[in-house]
């Protein structure tokens, strides 16, 4: 007879497994995973539900929804060939103008979404100055990734972070965005370096490049300003978080609603659904099911004990000491985050920092390892092509285009570059808070 204390690990040890080996889609086996403790009477139903954290799936829903509305209107390709002719399509300025539009895409969206909608347009840039796409598709990773770790909303991690401990945009904004502009100035500044001779092109080339109008990219007005409207209503909305008391997800839905309302009041009902139905359904609602199903299985680490335990065990390996705990959780965080995506990552250690609270006086005195863990996997999820959900949709627009970014090439130029990372957010956090 299995116990639910084996069946509970068992279960959760061999989803994750199977997730990395990328054979079968991950949100049917964290599904799967959360059924079989269901029916192995591990949960109940209703503690499955229980374990459910809707205000990170509301979260996620209303940016995707806000999102799949906005690229209609052709901004992402306004924005990157506003910035290719505002460097004179010269490849090294455009390789770091791109990545700041998607590190700041990625902070204000999400960085699965920006890569998403910023790859192709890279993809379609460096094929008119025929220089390496190599370059942009590895800087266009870091930034998504580093732009992500600023706030709230930017990375998965962070959405689950603020909504199990109750942390704010602004909460994000102050501690880690200072962190992440610094992260991109030491990341990028040697990258440029290193590149310098493989992004030259021709005048010829630069030339067609600033022949292009970027304006004729924003195909439909009236939606822009729409979206644009809404993004602020949505931006204010999070930043007042203190004021108001709207949850994170609250505000992003309502987003959602106000977009769609905008977009579709004017047309007959048919029309109306037809529009509504088009932008749900293009939500990610793979990532959104594993979700449900990561959230169950770590739910039932939680019930057996698992998750104690494993608090228990790290108190004793740090003795207690918060700047060693500090530091094991951020380095840790980082090297795990590269191994594995960081989602799942952060679903378990979520739970086990809880278990860790009293021992440390209460949530209050516990935010120092909050933010490295949030810092520590948001960054180290650029240590390796699986690390983070973007790097992989990125290999795999890129692969649809006949550009492979091979594991191997990626951690050689990954993994030292996300060490100086946390090398510098280790000095940031003991400067700190310690």
């Amino acid at each position: 007879m299995i116990t639910p204390f084996a069946l509970a690990i068992g279960t959760f040890l061999i989803t994750y497994a199977l997730i990395l080996t990328e054979r079968i889609n991950r949100a049917l086996l964290a599904l799967a995973g959360a059924g079989i403790l269901i029916l192995g009477d591990v949960l109940s139903q209703e503690e499955a539900i229980h374990a459910i954290d809707f205000n990170t799936l509301g979260l996620l829903l209303g940016m995707m929804v806000i999102v799949t509305i906005t690229k209609e209107t052709g901004l992402f390709q306004y924005l990157a060939l506003h910035a290719a002719q505002k460097v004179k399509g010269k490849p090294m300025g455009l390789m770091l103008m791109m990545a700041l539009v998607t590190a700041v895409c990625s902070a204000l969206l999400d960085n699965v979404t920006t890569v998403l909608l910023v790859t192709p347009v890279i993809l379609s840039l460096t094929d008119k100055l025929k220089v390496s796409p190599w370059p942009f598709l590895v800087s266009t990773i870091f930034a998504s990734n580093i732009g992500g770790t600023a706030t709230l909303v930017g990375d998965p991690p962070n959405i689950m972070i603020g909504s199990a401990v109750g942390l704010s945009f602004n909460d994000f904004l102050v501690h880690l965005a200072p962190l992440s502009v610094v992260v991109m100035l030491a990341t990028f500044v040697p990258m440029a370096f290193i590149w310098r001779k493989q992004l030259v092109t021709t005048d010829a080339l630069r030339a067609s490049i600033m022949k292009e109008k970027p304006r004729k990219s924003l195909t439909n007005r009236t939606l822009l300003i729409n979206c644009l409207l809404t993004l602020l209503v949505v931006l204010i909305g999070f930043l007042t978080h203190g004021i108001t008391g709207l949850e994170p997800a609250s505000v992003a839905l309502a987003g959602a609603v106000l977009l769609l309302l905008l977009e579709t009041y004017n047309h007959d009902s048919e029309k109306q659904h037809h529009k509504v139905q088009t932008a749900v359904a293009e939500a990610e609602w793979v990532t959104l099911l594993f979700f449900v199903g990561l959230f169950v299985l770590v739910h039932g680490l939680v019930k057996v004990g698992a998750i104690s335990m494993m608090a228990e065990y790290m108190i004793s390996l740090t003795h207690g000491d918060m700047k060693l705990t500090a530091t094991y959780l951020l380095w840790g965080s980082a090297v795990f985050s590269a191994i594995v995506d960081n989602i799942p990552y952060v679903a378990t250690m979520i739970p086990l920092l809880q278990e860790m609270a009293p021992s440390f006086g209460g949530k209050e005195a516990m935010m120092p390892l909050w933010w490295s863990l949030a810092a520590g996997a948001c960054l180290g999820g650029n240590g390796s092509l699986i690390g983070a959900s973007a790097n992989l949709v990125v290999a795999g627009l890129a692969a649809k285009q006949g550009v492979h970014i091979k594991f191997g090439k990626f951690l050689l130029v990954a993994f030292p570059f996300m060490l100086l990372s946390i090398a510098i957010t280790h000095v940031y956090i003991m400067v700190r808070y310690f």
